[in-house]
């Protein structure tokens, strides 16, 4: 295989390059530790060896092939050094590299354990301090796992639905070969026609008159054939794409043009598991990477529109990882791209394996997904309330900013009303809670309402259809049997800040409070009806709410409508695994998204700045992520600025090369500042100001005020941007009106008395952060 010549690997602050890589400096005959976590290094001396697992953490191995790097330390002729895999004699398979370092690929690992030693075949006269007679030896154990997983995200999901014929025909695989979902691996080729489109490429056949050429970022100008690997691992469909112009042997990848950089391309989405997945073609063959030398690495394990299970993500996306760098090289650098659950993966992932992306390129991100249930499981508790005023004749509810008031997200009369014809008493335009997370509530919450394609009639009804259902290894589960839930309203004051701005009356907010109501608890809810299930909208009224899931009575609506309380332990299992971005990121990243906010798309806008202010709260230093707001004409084109946002992370990649000691931020290229853009990918403002008054209380910087942000349902009742207050500490209703927590609104007595008969347990005290956040989290 050829190879161009190989330049110094990339460390970031936040672990080590090469998917976690585990460092084992050792002292003789030392036994080495398997941890996959990034602590640092042990300390070296002289004549020791250094043995580093590049493919993987050394107790994540998977496939049973791993890439090892030696090095050798100095006296030691690079003859003398021996390597053994459970006693076997490997030490043929490792090749000198750059200065005094050996790699190679071990393969034929059984499952479970296995022992490397490294060696040298005679003894040497060693300095005084070294323990005489004695040759310097490490030994480090490699912890295979099955190709179809798992690895740590604990026992399957079952059932789990193989991909139907269409959705494997986007990867060209052919059937199903067990009971895993596994296909045959296929290698084959495709090259990028003139008019832009991809079409198989015959190796023995003649060069097509419609081939194009690229040219990569290392200069070379060379026919656009891509090498297109696709298979499966850890059950799901997996692709590596890299340019192969000048070899096309299968089993030996072609690595000439291939820039050393490699992009992970992780999907977004909403989906509930079960189901193997449906990959996508243009990123799997993504022109703009692949056009440049990068190699693109792809899995529908890391597409959060087939689950939203980021343990399993995480696993499949270390196994894929291990599988390009055994089979094709460690490249210089790992980026992630992504969009939405894309976007969310890479904060997750770089927070919860450090070193498996080196760079991220966040596309409308969220921090993370099980925070976002938090405000959107309120949207339609306030639709429901909105709606039924209007529909009792209070013409005051279809006004869409005073909606906004208590939602938070935004508001507007000049988009349609895409549920106008199941709700015709509402005037043109929309709130975001109607626009885009309309459904997302019964899909995370209601057991009933999910499939997946192919599903039996019996393993449809059993199936627990929720995202923690899907997660039920993380949260466990209930006294009720349904997996723990970390859904919490008890405390919460809808249209708090509405009511001390005098936006709304003290009555309309206990009415609001009243009502609001929560979700009942999984054994009680029911299937969707209409507009959820559109079979249904002829036979049935509409419930655009899932109001028969709520608490909520309509009977009697002067009730208190109970609220809901999170499961015992869900929370604190939501934070120690990892699914809460609590800010433990260091590597460089470049936040961008298109502004939506005018269209009311679910990617809002205010999650940039709730991802900083949890670096912020981590350790006081968010100077590792970058903001970049690029604006749309209203329903009009999109300009893509992740190009540039490419050559940015090149430049700064390439810094901390040169200058490893200066760290992320010192390292940072001019281009890499907070800044907005035009329509049309034009630099309006670029400055550490770009975003002032957001995160600060300073004056409004340029883009700030281009580019408004909006709020959520719970920020506006109190909480903080960082919108991760799952369970609000409480405090009595008395206490609250002392402290001030209404501003300069006065109670009645009788409204007094209402507001602790809403509240009979406090309200919140955000101050106090999360009641059930893990100390040191």
């Amino acid at each position: 295989m050829s190879r161009p010549k190989r330049r110094g690997r990339v460390h970031t602050a936040g672990g080590l390059l090469a998917v976690a890589a585990l460092v084992v400096a050792l002292l003789p005959t030392t036994e080495a530790s398997a941890h996959p976590g990034p602590e640092p290094h042990p300390p070296t001396r002289p004549n020791e060896f250094t043995v580093e697992v590049l493919s993987s953490p050394a107790d994540q191995i998977s496939g049973g092939d791993a890439r090892i790097s030696i090095e050798v330390p100095k006296g030691v002729s690079f003859r003398r050094v021996r390597v053994t895999l459970d006693g076997a004699d490997v030490t043929d398979v490792f090749e000198r590299q750059r200065r005094r370092r050996l790699e190679g690929v071990v393969t034929g690992l059984p499952v479970g354990d296995s022992e490397l030693v490294v060696t040298t075949t005679r003894k040497r006269r060693w300095h005084d301090w070294w323990d005489k007679g004695r040759r310097p030896e490490a030994k480090l154990t490699l912890t295979n796992h099955p190709v179809s997983g798992p690895m740590f995200s604990g026992p399957q999901q079952q059932p789990f639905l193989c991909s139907t014929d269409g959705h494997r025909g986007n990867a060209e695989l052919g059937p199903a070969i067990d009971e895993n979902c596994a296909t045959d691996t296929v290698v084959s080729f495709v090259y990028r026609t003139t008019g832009g489109a991809w079409q198989p490429y015959d190796p023995a056949g003649a060069r097509p008159v419609d081939m194009a050429t690229t040219t990569t970022m290392d200069g070379d100008t060379v026919d656009y054939v891509v090498r297109w690997e696709r298979g499966t691992i850890n059950r799901f469909i997996y692709s590596i794409a890299v340019l192969s112009p000048d070899g096309h042997d299968p089993a030996a990848p072609d690595l000439s043009a291939w820039n050393e950089r490699l992009i992970y391309y992780f999907q977004g989405g909403v989906g509930i598991g079960h189901y193997q997945g449906n990959p996508s073609r243009s990123r799997m063959l993504y022109d703009h990477g692949l056009g440049l030398g990068y190699a693109v690495a792809y899995s529908t394990g890391t597409k959060t529109g087939e689950h939203y299970n980021l343990e399993l993500g995480g696993e499949t996306a270390v196994m894929v990882k291990d599988r390009f760098v055994t089979a094709y090289g460690d490249p210089d650098y790992t980026v992630g791209v992504g969009g939405s659950g894309g976007g969310i993966q890479q904060y997750v992932y770089a927070q919860n394996h450090h070193g498996l992306i080196d760079a991220a390129i966040p596309q409308y991100s969220y921090p993370d997904m099980i925070t976002q249930t938090i405000h959107i499981g309120d949207c339609e508790l306030l639709e429901r309330w909105f709606d039924l005023n209007v529909l009792a004749g209070d013409a005051r509810w279809t006004d869409w900013e005073l909606r906004q008031a208590i939602e938070g997200l935004n508001a507007t009369d000049a988009v349609e009303n895409e549920a106008a014809l199941v709700q015709p008493y509402l005037p043109m335009g929309a709130t975001e809670c109607m626009n885009a997370w309309r459904g997302l509530s019964p899909l995370t919450l209601n057991p009933n309402f999910g499939t997946a394609p192919g599903i039996s009639p019996e393993d449809q009804v059993s199936t627990e259809w929720t995202h923690f259902g899907d997660l039920i290894n993380i949260y466990g589960t209930a006294a009720d049997g349904f997996a723990s839930n970390t859904w919490d309203n008890v405390g919460v004051q809808y249209g708090l800040q509405a009511l001390t701005d005098g936006v709304i009356t003290v009555d309309e907010f206990l009415a609001l409070n009243t009502m609001a109501g929560s979700w009942k608890n999984e054994p009680d809810m029911v299937q969707e009806g209409c507009p959820f299930i559109f079979e249904l909208c002829g036979t049935e009224d509409p419930d655009v709410w899932s109001l028969r899931n709520q608490t909520f009575d309509p009977a009697d609506p002067t009730a208190i409508a109970p609220r809901k309380e999170a499961d015992p332990g869900a929370i604190e299992a939501a934070y120690e695994s990892g699914m809460v971005n609590h800010g433990d990121i260091e590597i460089p990243m470049i936040d961008w998204r298109n502004y939506l906010e005018r269209e009311l798309d679910m990617h809002n806008s205010h999650q940039s700045f709730a991802a900083r202010q949890r670096l912020l709260d981590w350790d006081g230093d968010a100077s590792n992520q970058v903001i970049w707001f690029t604006d749309v004409e209203f329903q009009g084109e999109r300009f893509d600025q992740t190009p540039l946002a490419f050559e940015v992370i090149d430049e700064w990649m390439r810094n901390i090369e040169r200058r490893p000691w200066r760290g992320v931020a010192k390292n940072k290229p001019a281009r890499a500042v907070d800044s907005c853009f035009d329509a049309s990918g034009e630099l309006i403002h670029a400055g550490t100001d770009a975003w002032s008054g957001i995160l600060d209380d300073g004056p409004a910087g340029a883009c700030t005020q281009q580019f408004p942000t909006y709020e959520t349902s719970r920020i506006v009742a109190g909480g903080p941007i960082t919108g991760d207050v799952f369970k609000c500490a409480l405090q009595p209703v008395d206490e609250a009106v002392e402290h001030g927590v209404y501003g300069a609104v006065a109670f009645d007595d009788a409204q007094h008395e209402r507001l602790h008969a809403i509240f009979p347990d406090g309200v919140c005290d955000y101050a106090h952060g999360d009641a059930r956040r893990p100390a040191g989290l």
